[in-house]
Parts: structure tokens; C-alpha cells; sequence
């Protein structure tokens, strides 16, 4: 058997090691060409544990606090009166409906614009969005027991009229159901509603009801504000607030299947709260002890 030399021995073994790290980088470039593709990957990230709890260390304030509890929109003073005239509202026609809320969202704008400018905030209009039956909006499912949804992801309001509705129109109460919708939008233009969904995060049940009650509340007061500046109007006659009013003070919560609304004579103080002052800073309800957002 012939002998290999060593020198040649040794520049053989270099030479495989060479082709195996050359063969080793190829596998590396393709796994990298592999993972910048353009197709549909997954996402995936792990969660990040929460830090150690020290016994004597407060809880970090929410970023962006303020934006609920002292926006700048409560400083703003009274409600700008734009003199709104929807006209009538007769029973059984859809048309006359879409007119009447068409009419009512335009007087919400110029209300709620003038009052950005005030505030020296950029203001932002809402789409309107009439069903006569429940949709899936970009924000998920119809939420159980509403007439009205407001949608943060098209920023759109979507009211909801039935066929007793239809028959039976009430002037006042559609009226102040898109006042409502239109607070949440006040809410999420103004940056209130950054404030409010950073400090879900991570809440427990209690604390997310408890915001959600604030947030309810807040759009409930501003929607009242709103009214405000028709009153002792065709619209909004003392008999006919006065009934919507005490009809809340009964019956407000019994749509919802927790609590995440107010109770009942909650909501109805928070509405004669708007009403009176007329004010976006009477509808604070970030800053409010808890005893009043139950």
C-alpha cells in the first residue's frame, strides 16, 4: 500500500474543511433568502414576562393620562349653539330618517369643529352609516343590546333603525343615540380613547368595567351637552328631556349584561350634568372619584 505524505495529508484535510464551510455558508445564505420572502409569513414574537413585583413600589402612572384627565377640550368653555334645525321626522319612511340623521351629523360637525378650534386641536369629521339589521363592523361583532356603535378603525358611527322605530318615531331619542356615538368620536379624535385602551392593557375585569363605565358615561355627557343647545326647542321640549332622562334613570342598564355602562341613575346624573352646564369640561369623567362612574 502506498503512504500518503504528510504534507499532502494535511492540505487534503484543509481542503474538505473548506468545502464544508463553503457548503455550511450556502445553507446560511438560502435560510436568508428564505426569511426576507415576500410571501405571507408569520409574525410570531414571545411575551415578554412581567418584571418582579416590588412591595414597595407604586404602580407606574398609564402613559398619556393626561389626554383623559385634563385634555384641552375642557377648557373650551360652552358648546358652540349652531342653531340645529333638523326639521320633522315623519313615521314610516327610511328617507325621511336618513335626512333627519343626515341633518342632525352635520350640526354635530360644525358644533364639535367649532369647539376643536377652540382648543386649537385638528378636528376630524365621522362617517354615518344607516342599517335597518346588525353588521359586522371592521371592530368585530354588533355588541349585544345596542341601537348604535361607533367603530374606532373607520371611524364610523352606525345606527341601527327597526321597524318600530320606523312607525314609531322619537325625534329626541335618535337624536341623542348619534350624540352618543358622536362622543366616542370626540373620544378618539381628542386622544382620549389613546389614554383609554392603553390602560386596558393588562387590566383585570373590575378595572376594564370601570373604564369602560367612564368611557360610557363621557360620550353619554357630551351627547347631553350637545343638547344642550337645542333646548326649549321643537326638538328638545322640557317634557320630552325630562322623560328621556328619568326613562335612563329605570331602564339604562338593562340592556347590557354587565355593568359596563352605569347604573341606571348613573347615567341619568351624568346626562343632567351635560344638560345644564353645557360644558365638554363638565363630562370629566377620568378625573371623578370612582363613586360617580358606578
Amino acid at each position: 500500500m502506498n503512504s500518503v505524505p504528510i504534507s499532502k495529508l494535511i492540505a487534503l484535510v484543509i481542503a474538505l474543511l473548506a468545502l464544508a464551510l463553503a457548503a455550511a455558508g450556502l445553507v446560511l445564505v438560502l435560510a436568508d433568502v428564505a426569511t426576507t420572502s415576500t410571501g405571507p409569513v408569520n409574525e410570531a414574537q414571545q411575551i415578554v414576562s412581567p418584571p418582579a413585583k416590588a412591595a414597595d413600589k407604586k404602580r407606574a402612572p398609564v402613559p398619556g393620562k393626561a389626554l383623559a384627565t385634563a385634555n384641552p377640550l375642557y377648557r373650551t368653555g360652552r358648546l358652540a349653539d349652531v342653531n340645529c334645525a333638523p326639521g320633522a321626522l315623519p313615521a314610516g319612511s327610511m328617507t325621511a330618517y336618513r335626512r333627519f340623521l343626515t341633518r342632525v351629523t352635520n350640526c354635530l360637525n360644525k358644533a364639535w369643529g367649532a369647539q376643536f378650534r377652540k382648543a386649537g386641536m385638528p378636528f376630524a369629521k365621522p362617517r354615518l352609516r344607516i342599517i335597518t339589521s346588525k353588521v359586522k363592523t371592521p371592530c368585530g361583532m354588533w355588541n349585544t343590546g345596542a341601537d348604535g356603535v361607533y367603530c374606532s378603525t373607520d371611524r364610523t358611527m352606525y345606527l341601527m333603525i327597526s321597524r318600530d322605530q320606523l312607525r314609531n318615531p322619537f325625534p329626541l331619542g335618535i337624536t341623542r343615540l348619534i350624540a352618543h356615538e358622536y362622543g366616542h368620536h370626540i373620544q378618539q379624535i381628542s386622544g382620549i380613547w389613546t389614554y383609554y385602551w392603553t390602560a386596558r392593557t393588562g387590566a383585570g375585569k373590575a378595572q376594564r368595567l370601570l373604564l369602560s363605565r367612564k368611557s360610557e358615561l363621557q360620550a353619554e355627557c357630551f351627547s347631553s351637552v350637545f343638547m344642550s343647545t337645542m333646548r326649549d326647542t321643537p326638538l328638545v321640549t322640557g317634557a320630552d328631556w325630562a322623560y328621556t332622562v328619568d326613562w335612563f334613570r329605570r331602564n339604562g342598564a338593562k340592556g347590557w349584561p354587565q355593568n359596563d355602562h352605569g347604573r341606571g341613575p348613573t347615567q341619568a346624573a351624568w346626562m343632567t350634568r351635560g344638560f345644564n352646564r353645557g360644558t365638554p369640561g363638565s363630562c370629566n369623567t377620568w378625573s371623578t372619584a370612582s363613586r360617580n362612574v358606578t
